[in-house]
């Protein structure tokens, strides 16, 4: 159904608002991000970023939320490049921690987001994400018989917790390359294999 101008001028502001937010947040972090820097970049009026979002922090989730589903694009999209279940369970795993780790997503992602909201929605959030793709495919690939007997889920979280460390490290260090993290991934998802 097509939308009238008032509520496409709407979902655009919305855009706009989330693309200028993404840019402040991640090159000045949470804290030194101003919404009256964000609404004067966009000619806006600080009612008109009220109308859309509670505040600075609703604004944030928003940005997350965007964050989020790149990270999750970029899993799938690394994953896919293979054909075999376990190579498509590492690569989708480096993709994580390339996609976190980029220069536009490092410091929302895994600076400020695990500060900025509480932890329960923290969890709530990446167990959305990062946990329910690793479940996706420890699923798959336990549905092929390659997987060793432990519950899925908690095989996700451990993973997920992995990756999580992996990316901060990489991310304050850039010391790591994508072939030596496709190496220590690969050797971690080892001990998850059931040895034929």
């Amino acid at each position: 159904m097509p939308k009238n101008k008032k509520e496409l001028a709407s979902i655009k502001t919305t855009q706009n608002l989330i693309a200028a937010a993404r840019k402040h947040f991640s090159q000045y972090g949470y804290a030194k991000t101003s919404l009256e820097a964000i609404v004067e970049e966009l000619a806006i009026t600080r009612g008109a970023l009220y109308h859309h979002f509670k505040g600075k922090k609703a604004l944030f989730l928003a940005v997350l939320n965007q964050v989020q589903s790149e990270v999750g694009a970029n899993v799938e999209k690394e994953a896919m490049t293979s054909e075999d279940i376990w190579e498509q369970l590492v690569l989708g795993c480096v993709g994580f921690v390339e996609a976190a780790t980029r220069e536009s997503n490092r410091r929302i992602l895994l600076i400020d987001a695990p500060n900025v909201i509480d932890w329960t929605e923290w969890r709530k959030i990446d167990n959305e994400n990062s946990v329910a793709l690793l479940e996706e495919q420890l699923l798959v690939i336990q549905a092929k018989g390659e997987l060793i007997s432990l519950d899925v889920r908690l095989m996700a979280h451990m993973i997920s917790g992995a990756l999580n460390d992996l990316a901060l490290y990489q991310a304050e260090s850039d010391i790591l390359d994508k072939e030596t993290i496709h190496d220590a991934i690969t050797y971690l998802l080892k001990g998850f294999k059931k040895n034929d």
